[in-house]
């Protein structure tokens, strides 16, 4: 049968398609049902409609939905220029000791959210022996409360997320920048390009594919984000301050054993990633026909 070439390709895939039925699509849809219940224990389930959607829209959700698409917004500036332009440098012939820079810019990829939250939640201490407020210190301020405030508590989760992602993101442009035909650069020069209109008409056109995979992936990276908001405010969650919609999730589902609600953010969650991605995908022109 594994020789036969009608049999053997489905043999291959079906290691996979058995793993996507089993963890995703099963899943995916039972929890579609029980955003539709009311689940108070395994033997206490009723239909109850629309009312844990009708639940689902209060103060606690907004303001879930606001730091998740700010901390979203907020990754996306950083992370979609930064990589290109530190990969644009590691790609460039001049540089000396390439593999030292990108094993350096690659290990934080490789740490543990919560090794690095708590490493990063010393740094961002209150106190004045704090890293950064011995930063700020220095530069004349005074020491900031970080995680007791909106703008300081999002530039302390966009730090750690900008510290372990921007490793992998530049191995995706490395990746992609490798690929571009040195003929062009070439060609450019002879026409009198400089550096600066080479990377704008070259180097982002040639790595547009990649970007748009990285910035979907951020995109569904951001709005599913729960351990940088975590280790920052564990049970301790002023004013909603870290609480992302994922973290919501979990509050309904686990910690209040709300598991209807919980699946209703859910859904409603997957509803928002699908419609921004395909809104961004449609923009960069996936979705046109090229002859």
């Amino acid at each position: 049968i594994l020789y036969n070439n009608k049999v053997a390709p489905y043999i291959f895939v079906l290691p996979f398609i058995i793993t996507f039925l089993v963890f995703f699509a099963y899943p995916m849809f039972s929890t579609l049902i029980m955003s539709f219940q009311k689940i108070q224990g395994l033997n206490s389930v009723s239909f109850i409609g629309l009312g844990n959607y009708k639940r689902l829209f209060n103060e606690h959700f907004y303001n879930a939905l606001k730091t998740s698409t700010v901390y979203t917004i907020c990754i996306i500036c950083v992370l979609i220029p930064i990589p290109v332009i530190l990969a644009t440098f590691l790609n460039s012939r001049l540089l000396k000791f390439k593999n030292f820079f990108r094993s350096a810019i690659f290990v934080p990829s490789l740490v543990s959210v919560i090794i690095a939250g708590i490493a990063f939640r010393l740094m961002f201490s209150e106190l004045d022996t704090g890293f950064f407020n011995m930063l700020v210190i220095a530069l004349g301020g005074e020491a900031v409360k970080w995680n007791m405030g909106f703008g300081t508590g999002m530039f302390m989760m966009v730090t750690l997320a900008t510290w372990r992602s921007t490793g992998i993101y530049v191995v995706y442009n490395l990746s992609a920048l490798q690929s571009v035909p040195e003929e062009i650069y070439e060609s450019a020069s002879i026409d009198g390009a400089s550096a600066i209109q080479k990377f704008f008409y070259i180097t982002l056109p040639q790595i547009m594919p990649i970007i748009t995979y990285i910035l979907t992936i951020t995109i569904i990276d951001g709005y599913r984000m729960f351990t940088e908001g975590y280790v920052f405010w564990n049970e301790f969650n002023p004013g909603d301050l870290g609480l992302t919609i994922v973290r919501y999730i979990y509050q309904q589902g686990f910690q209040r054993n709300d598991l209807g609600m919980g699946s209703a953010i859910g859904v409603v969650l997957l509803f928002i990633i699908l419609t921004i991605n395909i809104v961004q995908l449609k923009y960069f022109g996936l979705f046109e026909k090229r002859e």
